[in-house]
């Protein structure tokens, strides 16, 4: 089979072990982005199959009609929500997705954005190189209230942390989170209005979906305190347009640490928070390390070589496998 690996950002699907399983197959990685459907379909037509790291790249309707020999996608992980499923089903495409990165990455990460952020890492190792000496004075958590919205998988693991370090850790989220929550022992926030007015730092750990988009509001981010931090390591749109850049100019919260961006990714430094001097912001790193990758492309590649043996596993879309 001829097989397209797109958004290969680092140049490192060629170096991963699990890659070796797919010799005897024509692969080719892709490191520069395609966003429009017309080039999309134009770099896709000619593989048989194509594998694809979680939302990197948007599958819509318009692409799916163009392109003229796939005939499956792999999926990394099992969203699918920017991938048009009906419109591969109606062109007999199957899409097979599994697959759960490790919870632990992006609470890492989540810590690592705090931490930098509250003690000014980044700055003082650049001044540090220019020559200079402690130019700021940093925060610590003891003693501070963490806010977890949404106790889940990675929210679990940023509050342990947070106990830890003797942190007051409040939760706030929808009845299933926070029946979790306080059954591990922590509390709930009374209302929403509390939870943001009353935390030090805040961590968002929402997955996006129709509910959650936008979930978020300006009037939440300005309730916060002016010395807050407001730590987003999960998608960009949980949090209404344009409220993030707007509250954090006003200075409630005072601070921001951002991963995640609304359309990604950003390229010569293309977005109004990097711009600003209270926010901290890196490329999308929650899920980029050696591990996660070798599980991630270890699943799809699995669900690829199914399908050339004929046996296809983790189908999204089964109607396909009814088609003649």
């Amino acid at each position: 089979m001829k097989i397209a690996v797109l958004d290969d950002y680092q140049d490192v699907f060629r170096t991963l072990k699990c890659q070796a399983r797919l010799q005897g197959h024509e692969v080719t990685a892709y490191r520069d982005p395609v966003k429009d459907p017309a080039k999309l379909a134009e770099r896709l037509n000619g593989a048989d199959a194509v594998i694809l790291l979680q939302q990197r790249t948007p599958f819509p309707r318009d692409a799916v009609e163009k392109v003229n020999t796939l005939k499956v996608i792999g999926q990394t992980g099992r969203n699918v929500n920017h991938i048009d499923v009906a419109a591969c089903t109606e062109k007999g495409i199957l899409v097979c997705g599994s697959g759960v990165g490790l919870p632990n990455h992006t609470a890492e990460l989540t810590w690592g954005l705090i931490f930098s952020s509250l003690r000014h890492i980044p700055e003082e190792v650049q001044r540090f190189k220019a020559g200079q000496w402690q130019t700021t004075l940093g925060t610590t958590v003891v003693g501070k209230t963490l806010g977890v919205y949404a106790y889940g998988r990675i929210g679990n693991i940023v509050a342990k942390v947070g106990r830890a370090f003797g942190m007051r850790v409040l939760c706030w989220g929808r009845e299933g989170s926070t029946s979790r929550a306080r059954a591990d022992g922590y509390e709930i926030a009374p209302s929403r209005e509390s939870f943001f007015e009353s935390t030090d730092i805040v961590s968002l750990h929402l997955p996006l979906n129709k509910e959650t988009r936008g979930i978020v509001r300006y009037s939440d981010l300005a309730r916060m305190k002016p010395t807050a931090l407001i730590v987003n390591t999960s998608r960009a749109l949980i949090i209404e347009e344009g409220a993030l850049v707007k509250a954090l100019n006003e200075g409630h919260p005072g601070f921001g640490a951002v991963d995640v961006y609304e359309d990604e990714p950003v390229l010569n430094a293309s977005h109004p928070l990097l711009t600003m001097d209270n926010v901290l912001c890196t490329p999308h790193l929650g899920y980029v390390d050696r591990d996660t990758y070798e599980q991630y492309y270890g699943a799809a590649i699995d669900n690829v070589l199914a399908f050339a043996e004929g046996k296809p596993i983790n189908v999204i879309n089964p109607e396909v496998l009814k088609k003649p």
